[in-house]
């Protein structure tokens, strides 16, 4: 019977795009991995996309930082791409350096001139500065301040012979946010302002970015930043910078250089990517709508010019990138809430949830918005992303911290696995020191790269790790509340 015939599995449609969609020109595009279903091999290729920019999703340990090193590396060979890695956490800089490329360490003897005009007209400039300190700062709900501020940064301009609405010569030496702060002092000791209260709380603003041994942004610049998005790979290290703001800040400016250098260049007769940045769990960056990653991904393609924002927690990333790149990587996602975020963005089926949620390291869901709307699925299964080298796997073991009563029929992870530079990081993050670091490491070769959770616990304790600080690493690795209770009783 019909009816009957309908129900057969073979004449469902499968949830991936057919063949000629996946496997590109190997000359121009980068082999990813095969498809779950039918082992097609797939290139990754920009031309039938709406753009080149990729979101990449995943918790820690799920791949995301290996997947971004494989697509650098082979677009670096196919294209000959620059690279400008935006690290906030200094996971990236070691394996740079052994690529051959440059890393720049912002609060280790670098700096940047936030007010450097690489070109652009000053009163651009200056609106980007205001908006910068938008993100960082509450200004926004200070209009008389953020009017203040925003007069003297441009009289500062004025002030070292720029004229507001003119492109200026390249290298012409400009003002620091310092200068911008000595004009806000004239106001005070001249004692005529109406408000004197307004520009004193600018001014404290602005000394947040200023003061001696943090005026990372407020110096002459020893970093060029347009040279840099031509020299091949580049990591822009912002782990030594003292918090968040100041990573965020950094992160800003560099996109918004990127930027005028993506639009003064123009578009060129080459084929594939100019030059790809990479932002890196740049939450405040990449989830504020004033933000220049969004700029850049509704107009980096006529510029070919990409960007990669990757993150282990989707709500940090605004659903406007969601919306607007032009692939989406979702390696494994546990939480429910992202998992939600996630499907109520990309409109993913059920089936789909299913599998990221059960994904081990590599594997992935691809989505991608074709230039033209056709009648298959745009999201598809990976069976695992294939680098440039094996990937070394280091694996926490969990089993036997609960008892199957206790679990009752909750699914647990048994285990959870990381990269051996993102476990690393971690264990610097949490202040491990180096030699306890390699007692960790030397324990887990010897026994096949895996250690027992609580041997990992009381080595951290001997190590002078607090309690507190971790239960948030295993919590950032992704291990359950209940595990977590049970290993720390």
């Amino acid at each position: 019977m019909s009816n009957e015939i309908a129900k057969r599995a073979f004449l469902s449609r499968p949830p991936e795009p057919p063949a000629n969609m996946l496997m590109n020109d190997p000359l121009q595009a980068i082999y990813i991995g095969s498809t779950k279903i039918f082992e097609v091999p797939f290139s990754w290729s920009f031309s039938n996309l709406t753009n080149p920019h990729i979101a990449v999703v995943g918790i820690t340990g799920s791949g995301k930082s290996y997947f971004v090193k494989t697509l650098l590396v082979r677009a670096s060979y196919i294209w000959n791409s620059n690279a400008i890695i935006v690290d906030f956490a200094g996971e990236y800089k070691n394996w740079v350096k052994q690529s051959g490329g440059i890393v720049v360490a912002l609060g280790k003897g670098d700096y940047i001139n936030i007010m450097d005009l690489s070109g652009m007209k000053p009163i651009d400039r200056t609106k980007q500065i205001v908006s910068s300190l938008e993100i960082l700062t509450d200004i926004s709900s200070f209009p008389e301040q953020r009017r203040i501020t925003e007069e003297a940064i441009e009289q500062s301009y004025v002030n070292y012979g720029f004229v507001p609405s003119e492109r200026p010569q390249m290298g012409k030496e400009g003002p620091t946010l310092k200068d911008v702060i000595a004009l806000l002092q004239e106001k005070v000791q001249e004692g005529t302002y109406e408000y004197p209260a307004e520009l004193e709380n600018a001014i404290y603003r602005l000394r947040q970015f200023a003061r001696e041994g943090e005026d990372f942004f407020a110096r002459k610049s020893t970093v060029d930043i347009g040279k840099l998005a031509n020299s091949g790979l580049v990591a822009l290290d912002l782990s030594a910078l003292p918090d968040e703001r100041f990573r965020a800040l950094a992160a800003l400016f560099i996109l918004q250089t990127m930027k005028e250098i993506m639009r003064s260049e123009g578009w060129s007769e080459l084929k594939g990517l100019k030059t790809i940045v990479v932002l890196d769990e740049a939450w405040k960056v990449a989830s504020d709508d004033r933000s220049e990653a969004i700029t850049i991904v509704r107009e980096g393609r006529k510029y070919q010019f990409g960007l990669i924002v990757a993150s282990q927690n989707p709500t940090d990333v605004n659903e406007a990138i969601f919306s607007n790149v032009g692939t989406t990587f979702i390696l494994r996602i546990k939480f429910e809430k992202f998992m939600n975020y996630l499907q109520s963005s990309l409109n993913f089926s059920p089936f789909i949830r299913t599998e990221i949620s059960k994904f081990g390291v590599g594997q992935a869901a691809v989505d991608m918005a074709f230039q033209t709307s056709l009648r298959f699925p745009e999201i598809f299964l990976l069976e695992k992303v294939y680098g440039e080298e094996p990937l070394s796997i280091y694996t926490i073991d969990v089993t036997g911290v609960l008892t199957e009563s206790e679990l009752g029929s909750q699914v647990v992870d048994k285990e959870y696995q990381m990269e051996k530079e993102e476990l690393r990081n971690k264990l610097v993050e949490y202040n491990l020191t180096a030699e306890e670091i390699e007692k960790v490491f030397s324990s887990m070769e010897q026994n096949g790269r895996r250690m027992k959770v609580d041997t990992l616990v009381r080595m951290l304790k001997e190590g002078g790790i607090s309690v507190s600080n971790i239960v948030m690493f295993l919590k950032n690795m992704g291990v359950e509340d209940q595990v977590i209770t049970r290993i720390m009783a």
